[in-house]
């Protein structure tokens, strides 16, 4: 999954702040004349706006209508103006595949960011691919989108061509947490916790073969039910396994009550996760017993980038009321890649969208490299960031703090 600040945001959202529908008539190239002189392009955005997962969603949102803002601000694709169409999967595959049918329909649509769970991607992916509708995620991390079901065996296969994702992979992140945990914390038995969900079991997955590997034992795994709070049964398991450590492949609104429990059950050890769990809303679910617990996320700190500098500002000039979350910059350059592929379509036309504006857009994205708020922007052969970096971050004091960023080295 997953792309957290931890700035606070609580200004209104500005007025006008989320335009989301195009307007004007359509013509025939795939936007809408806007009255004005210009077309518009619409940017969806999927992700879950309410709910349990609604603060990284909403993160989502904002930032792309940002990326879409500061892109008419600057005119900076000649004749086009941009605006954004968000709509709410719950987290939820069903809900996914409906919106991105919406999406398609609306033929001023070019691109669409999102969506936040692997598993919602994987029923979006063909609706999009279909179409030829670029969908960029800033927040997927399960290595199958992009490298086929087989990719641990070596065979990679790219399933869909219209599919890139700005955020690395689990096959990445997971042994990238294996290895700070072992190598670093000097943790040698853990136990294992996953939500049966694609995103949890994948990620556990690498984390325990990469954790095996360098010699780590699994003093136990079990899968809990998302749909639960009650985590009490695992946790007693936890407290007489003698794990040194547990790690949880799923996302914050269960890691906090889980680590809650079972500091209670009497294992002080700390609770690990990947992106899901990366969180302010996580440390107010663990409470102050979630001090020292970890989590890995997609890239180096936002806060901490000189590129993210200006990205951050205007974030808080625009006032919007949440915060833009752990994926507010890669959501930002996903729109950003969307925009510079309309820019390359726009200017190889002279001046104008073709009528084959999708198609074009999408094969203009293969090849989209610019400097972005999360740095370099680009992506390989599967439609991949070429950005593999990832950082460990550790609950201190009521707040996420980095404590290494690199690379897995496998």
């Amino acid at each position: 999954m997953r792309q957290r600040s931890l700035i606070a945001i609580t200004a209104a959202l500005a007025a006008g702040a989320l335009t989301l529908t195009a307007c004007g008539s359509r013509d025939e190239d795939g936007g809408s004349d806007s009255g004005g002189g210009g077309t518009t392009v619409v940017i969806g955005v999927d992700a879950p706006l309410t709910g349990d997962l609604s603060a990284l969603g909403l993160g989502i949102k904002n930032s792309v209508d940002l990326a879409t803002k500061q892109a008419n601000k600057d005119n900076y694709v000649d004749g086009i103006k941009f605006k954004i169409d968000a709509l709410d999967d719950q987290a939820q595959p069903s809900s996914g595949q409906q919106n991105a049918t919406k999406l398609v329909a609306n033929k001023d649509v070019l691109g669409t960011v999102g969506p936040l769970n692997s598993s919602v991607a994987e029923s979006m992916q063909k609706v999009f691919d279909d179409a030829k509708l670029v969908e960029v995620s800033p927040a997927n991390t399960g290595p199958t989108l992009t490298q086929g079901p087989d990719w641990q065996s070596g065979k990679k296969v790219r399933p869909y061509k219209s599919y890139f994702r700005t955020a690395t992979t689990d096959a990445i992140q997971g042994p990238f947490a294996a290895q700070y945990l072992y190598n670093d914390a000097k943790k040698k038995k853990v136990f294992v916790i996953d939500d049966k969900k694609t995103y949890g079991a994948g990620l556990a997955g690498t984390f325990t073969d990469e954790f095996k590997k360098l010699g780590g034992k699994i003093a136990g795994t079990e899968h809990i039910d998302p749909e639960t709070k009650d985590f009490s049964a695992i946790a007693t398991k936890v407290k007489s396994s003698g794990a040194d450590v547990v790690y949880y492949g799923g996302e914050y609104p269960q890691a906090g009550p889980l680590s809650k429990q079972i500091k209670a059950a009497g294992a002080k050890i700390p609770l690990v996760g990947g992106d899901g769990i990366y969180s302010a809303d996580f440390i107010k679910l663990a409470g102050k017993s979630g001090t020292g617990d970890l989590a890995t996320s997609v890239g180096a700190p936002v806060e901490d980038l000189p590129s993210a500098k200006e990205f951050i500002a205007n974030y808080k000039a625009a006032g919007y009321k949440e915060a833009y979350e752990a994926y507010g910059g890669y959501s930002y350059d996903s729109a950003w890649a969307i925009i510079e592929a309309v820019k390359k379509v726009v200017e190889d036309n002279d001046g104008k969208l073709p009528d084959d504006a999708r198609a074009k857009v999408t094969e203009a994205m293969q090849n989209v490299s610019f400097d972005g708020v999360t740095g370099k922007v680009a992506f390989d052969e599967y439609g991949d960031a070429t950005n593999k970096q990832l950082t460990v971050y550790s609950v201190e004091g009521g707040a996420w703090k980095p404590v290494k960023s690199g690379t897995y080295t496998g």
